[in-house]
C-alpha cells in the first residue's frame, strides 16, 4: 500500500471515490457481464441478464427457462445462474472459455 505522501495514494483513493460515487448513480464501473439468471417469476419463470432491470423472457416451466438461458449464456461465453423457487442459488453452469 502506498504512503500517504506518494502521489499513487491519491491516485487510488480519487478512483475509489469515483467508482462509488458513480455506482451511486446506477453508473455500471464494470465490464458488462453475459451471465443470465433463471430466477422465480409471478408467471412462472423468467431469465433476467446480470445487472438487467427487465426481464428477458417469462416462461411457465423452469426447465424451458434453463434451456433458453443457457442457449444465451453458451452464445457469450457467460454463466446461468439457476434459482431456486425462494430465490436462493441452486446451480450455476459456466460456459466461460
Amino acid at each position: 500500500m502506498a504512503k500517504i505522501t506518494e502521489a499513487q495514494f491519491w491516485v487510488d483513493l480519487l478512483q475509489k471515490i469515483f467508482k462509488a460515487w458513480a455506482k451511486d448513480q446506477g453508473i455500471r464501473t464494470s465490464p458488462k457481464t453475459w451471465n443470465q439468471h433463471v430466477v422465480p417469476h409471478e408467471k412462472g419463470w423468467a431469465i433476467k441478464g446480470e445487472g438487467n432491470s427487465r426481464y428477458t423472457d417469462t416462461f411457465r416451466k423452469q426447465s424451458t427457462a434453463i434451456r433458453r438461458a443457457k442457449r444465451i449464456a453458451k452464445n457469450h461465453n457467460a454463466a446461468v445462474v439457476i434459482h431456486r423457487a425462494d430465490g436462493g442459488i441452486r446451480d450455476r453452469i459456466s460456459y466461460a472459455k
